[in-house]
């Protein structure tokens, strides 16, 4: 099992804590997100990933190369390939839950940052660091209240979900951006227990092999 990803995305971190959190061995196989060198427009990444983006997952199976891109994709197979150990809770209302503070970041927040977009934005004449700041703040501080109602020590009572590796990714790039998430200390009590879980320890982008000095 390959996974190709870039050690900085926050998309790519999601399956990197999938794939610890269950203990599924992959070869990394980093992809250079820059303009100006080939890494996703490589000859070939296409038939990986249609829109070029990263990750992308691929193995062999049955005797053919198999792959799947875009990290709710990604993370819904492995759920369903290797169930133990869930990242789905019991309780169909929570399972839902989970799934929505997963999608609030995946469609609602992330999108906005990505930086083919934050390019396009600056080619208009546009604070695209500015722009992402406001937009990845006011979709956290909506969400406060919300992971509140379900959240123990991550934000679905006490063990890690799915809800948290999408989380966790996305808190981590708000404080990049320079926005207190400790004003919102649901959010920042999960971030911190989070940071804790050897899951997010082993999948930290600081700990990938491209990962920048």
């Amino acid at each position: 099992m390959k996974l190709h990803n870039f050690w900085r995305s926050s998309c790519s971190w999601r399956v990197r804590a999938a794939l610890a959190h269950k203990g599924i061995e992959y070869e990394y196989v980093p992809v250079n997100l820059a303009p100006d060198v080939l890494g996703q427009q490589a000859p070939g990444y296409a038939a990986l990933s249609a829109l070029r983006q990263v990750p992308a997952l691929e193995w062999e199976e049955a005797g053919e190369t198999r792959s799947i891109a875009q990290s709710m994709a990604i993370i819904e197979y492995l759920e369903e390939r290797y169930p133990d150990p869930s990242l789905l809770p019991t309780d169909p209302l929570l399972r839902a839950r989970a799934r929505q503070i997963a999608e609030s970041v995946n469609a609602g927040i992330q999108p906005m940052q990505n930086g083919g977009f934050l390019r396009r934005l600056d080619a208009h004449g546009i604070d695209s660091r500015a722009f992402a700041r406001d937009h990845i703040e006011r979709g956290l501080r909506a969400l406060e209240p919300l992971v509140a109602q379900t959240a123990g020590r991550f934000a679905i009572d006490d063990d890690l979900s799915l809800a948290d590796i999408f989380l966790m990714p996305q808190i981590f790039n708000a404080r990049g951006f320079g926005i207190d998430v400790d004003a919102m200390p649901t959010l920042a009590a999960i971030a911190g227990a989070c940071a804790e879980h050897p899951t997010f320890v082993q999948s930290h982008p600081s700990a990938q092999p491209d990962a920048l000095a």
